[in-house]
Formats: structure tokens, sequence, C-alpha cells
């Protein structure tokens, strides 16, 4: 199935030109940027609460100490799990993807691909990122799924299914495996002098899996609710909590949303998938592209679940919801 539209509204985004170009706001605002350097531990007051961090880079070991600590250290949470406020991630999704050179790409196009010979819990992907080179893909669930990425992308790179095979010969650039939360918005985020952001957090898009918007989007929301506290000389639980309530009225009925559609596409049969497609496949580019970004409000939720002229989409929608119809 095909969605498009005349008009772009989807772009890769290039993490490490993204991440540099954070790297640069940071300091042109007078942060300090330490490279390779590797959080260890946390440091604590008489009173338990965190105080700093140590750490060690090619130089030794290194401490750093602050009034307020922001926990933005991805999927492993090593800050918040040090001071013993969390425990390793049950539910999670594993990603493997080649940067490759193809010999057939169209920059105006990018797949999602579904079913078993795909991933049997998640998808793959080729997502284009200049005239002769694409991101390959395959994310897999877990525990949903006890199939290796890796190896699973290895396969699909040899025998060419689908849209992979149109790509004509590829030649494998460079390597990415990552790990993102799956286990819903599930963990406390603000403690005495202390703010979880992004996968530390689990702000992740069940739908994709996928979480840099949520951690550029409340890592700022973080860095102006611990300049407020601050401020105001209280850096304890109550002057962090406007930040938790911030991020949770954005996005926490987004995500349960987007969780209900995870759990009716995890594990489906080829069979079912063509049934779900059947179904996506009337929504409009715009519609599909906020249904994947888990960025339906309440309002067009209830619009697609009451008015769509399709039964099939209000009725996965009306799921979505809640609504019986």
């Amino acid at each position: 199935m095909t969605i498009s539209d005349s008009v772009p509204q989807a772009a890769v985004l290039d993490v490490r030109k993204t991440f540099r170009w954070l790297a640069q706001q940071a300091e042109n605002q007078g942060a300090d940027i330490f490279v390779k350097t590797n959080v260890k531990d946390v440091i604590k007051n008489q009173n338990g609460d965190i105080v700093g961090v140590s750490a060690n880079n090619p130089e030794g070991d290194v401490s750093f100490f602050g009034k307020i600590i922001i926990d933005s250290s991805g999927f492993g949470s090593v800050v918040c799990k040090s001071m013993g406020f969390v425990t390793q991630w049950k539910r999670f999704g594993a990603g493997a993807e080649y940067e490759v050179r193809a010999e057939n790409v169209d920059p105006e196009t990018w797949w999602l691909m579904v079913g078993q010979k795909y991933s049997p819990a998640g998808y793959a992907w080729i997502f284009p990122i200049g005239k002769d080179k694409v991101r390959i893909g395959v994310g897999i669930g877990k525990p949903e799924s006890s199939i290796d990425p890796t190896e699973r992308l290895k396969e699909l790179m040899e025998s060419k299914p689908g849209p992979i095979g149109r790509l004509g010969k590829i030649t494998p650039i460079e390597f990415h495996y990552g790990l993102i939360p799956n286990d819903g918005l599930s963990r406390k985020t603000v403690y005495n002098n202390l703010i979880l952001v992004g996968d530390s957090a689990g702000q992740a898009n069940p739908l994709v899996l996928e979480g840099i918007r949520y951690a550029i989007k409340f890592g700022r929301v973080a860095g102006r609710v611990a300049a407020d506290a601050l401020k105001s000389g209280k850096t304890d639980e109550s002057a962090l909590l406007p930040y938790e309530k911030n991020w949770r009225k954005e996005i926490e009925s987004k995500i349960k949303s987007a969780g209900k559609v995870q759990d009716r596409w995890v594990g489906l049969s080829d069979e079912e998938w063509d049934k779900e497609l059947d179904i996506i496949k009337e929504l409009t580019a715009e519609e599909f592209l906020n249904f994947i970004k888990a960025d339906f409000g309440l309002s067009n939720m209830l619009k697609l679940a009451t008015h769509h002229p399709k039964l099939a989409v209000r009725q996965l929608f009306g799921l979505v919801k809640g609504i019986k119809k």
C-alpha cells in the first residue's frame, strides 16, 4: 500500500548533526561539554539526595557537582538506577540498522515493512538519506520475540525481499544498533535535586519506538524548570514537579492511546496485517503521520472514531479511545 501527498510532510533526521547542533546551542549558552566521559556512579549528601556524579574519561576519574542533576543517560538510566530509584526496563525495543550505498534510490519515498519475514514483533524500514544512500533497519520488540534484530537484518540484506530488492546493488557503509524503552510512562521523573528526561524517563512513542522528539522537547522543559527552581532557592521534588506535570499533560494520553494500538499490532500474522493495512490505507498522509507519531489529540481521535467514512477506520480509532461502536 502507498500513502502519498503532493507536499512533503516527512523528513529523515540526521542524528549526528542534530546532536552537534544541540551541543553548539548549549555551548553558546555557556555550557561546558565533556566528551568521552562516562558517568559511573552518583554522589549523595547525608540525607541520601543526589548532589553530583562520578565519572571517568581518558585523563582519569572526575566528579561533577550540581544543585540539580538531569538524568538524560538514555536506555541505561545510569543516574536514577545508581540512586536505586529504578530497575532495568523489562519491555523494550531492539533495533539494528545499516547505512548503505544503493544502486536505485528514490529519495522521495520511505518504506515501513511489516509481517513475519521482516519482524515478528515490530517492523523493518528503508529511509533515504541522499541520492544514493539509504538506511535499512529492523526493530524487534522484547520480550515478545527472542529473534536478534542484527541477524534478521543480515537475512533481509541477503534475501532482499520486497522493496529491499528494488534497491539493486547494496554496499554497507556503517552499522548502528540501539535499545529503547517500551514500558510506557511508568516512571516517576522528579526527585529531590533530580529530573529524568528522554529514554531515562521512558518518554518513547510505542508505535514506532522513537523518542528523540520527546527528549529534545522535554529536555528544554527540564532546563526551564531547573532554572526556575534554582532562582527560588528550592530544588526538592515539589519544586521540580512542574516538569512532570508539563510532559504528562502533553503526551501521557497520546502515549497510552498509542500503546493500545501497539498491543493490537504485536504478533499479528501476515493475514491479520493484510486486514490492518486495508484500514490504514484509508488514512490521508497527514492522518497517517500523526497516527504513527502518536500525535493524535483527543478531539482528532474522537473525530476519526465517529465520523470517518470508512467503518473499519472508525472501529480502529474507537478501540484506541475506548469508544464502543
